[in-house]
């Protein structure tokens, strides 16, 4: 069957949306912008009632997921200096920081 109307209208010119500029948004934990692919972390974790979503790159989420159990991120919810304050965040954080956006690295195990 087919359809009433297309998904483009006549006078419509399906490249506009294309041309538009992309916004850049910035990591939450490290404050770089983000690349290509952009994790929405939950800094409360959902099983402990979060709602919120925060846009991080991966390999900072996996930090945030290495180092704190999901009590520990719980306590310190929208708070970034809070886990920033933790010695191993921080030498990654500033280890990051020169790092291009979408770069990718393998990280080490929960230690727990």
């Amino acid at each position: 069957m087919a359809r009433k109307h297309s998904k483009h209208g006549p006078y419509e010119d399906p490249q506009a949306e294309e041309d538009a500029p992309i916004a850049i948004v910035s990591c939450w934990l490290c404050g770089r912008p983000t690349g290509k692919t952009i994790v929405w972390h939950h800094p409360v974790p959902k099983s402990r009632g979060g709602r919120d979503v925060v846009p991080m790159h991966p390999i900072c989420q996996q930090t945030l997921t290495a180092n704190f159990t999901n009590s520990e991120l719980q306590r310190h919810g929208m708070d970034v200096e809070g886990l920033l304050a933790d010695p191993a965040v921080r030498k990654f954080v500033d280890w990051v920081a020169n790092k291009d956006p979408d770069f990718t690295a393998t990280l080490t195990k929960k230690q727990r």
